[in-house]
C-alpha cells in the first residue's frame, strides 16, 4: 500500500510506493528511495532520515510526515499522476553522521528536499 508524504503545513507532496523504499513526487517522478532508515535522493545524495513515521533533513529537523505522525491538520490528497519509468538511479554517497533528531521543523519544504535528490 502506498503511503502518502506530507510537509510541514499538511500539504500532500510525496508517496512511498507499494515497494517500501521509492519515494514519488506528486507529479509521479521518482526523486528518492529509502535504504534502512537513510533517505537518498536518485541521484545518490543523502538527504536525510526516515524514522518512526517522519522525514528529517540532514540536520535531524522534520520536513515531512506520515498521516497518523502529522502534528497538524493535512489536506485531502489529489489525483496522483501516473508514475514515470524510473532512471537508473546515481552512486550512493557514503553516510552521513546521523545527528540527535529533534521536533523543530526543517527551513526546507518536503517537497525541496526530495527535488534535491531527483536530478543525476
Amino acid at each position: 500500500m502506498e503511503t502518502t508524504l506530507f510537509n510541514k503545513i499538511g500539504k500532500p507532496v510525496a508517496y512511498i510506493a507499494d515497494d517500501g523504499k521509492t519515494i514519488y513526487m506528486w507529479d509521479g517522478r521518482a526523486v528518492a528511495y529509502l535504504s534502512e532508515e537513510k533517505v537518498y535522493g536518485w541521484n545518490g545524495k543523502q538527504l536525510g532520515w526516515f524514522a518512526n513515521g517522519t522525514i528529517f533533513d540532514i540536520y535531524g529537523l522534520r520536513s515531512g510526515f506520515v498521516l497518523n505522525k502529522s502534528p497538524i491538520v493535512t489536506q485531502v490528497e489529489p489525483i496522483k499522476s501516473p508514475k514515470h519509468i524510473k532512471n537508473v538511479k546515481g552512486v550512493r554517497q557514503n553516510p552521513v553522521v546521523k545527528p540527535s533528531l529533534c521536533y523543530g521543523y526543517s527551513e526546507k519544504y518536503l517537497e525541496d528536499l526530495l527535488e534535491e535528490g531527483g536530478g543525476l
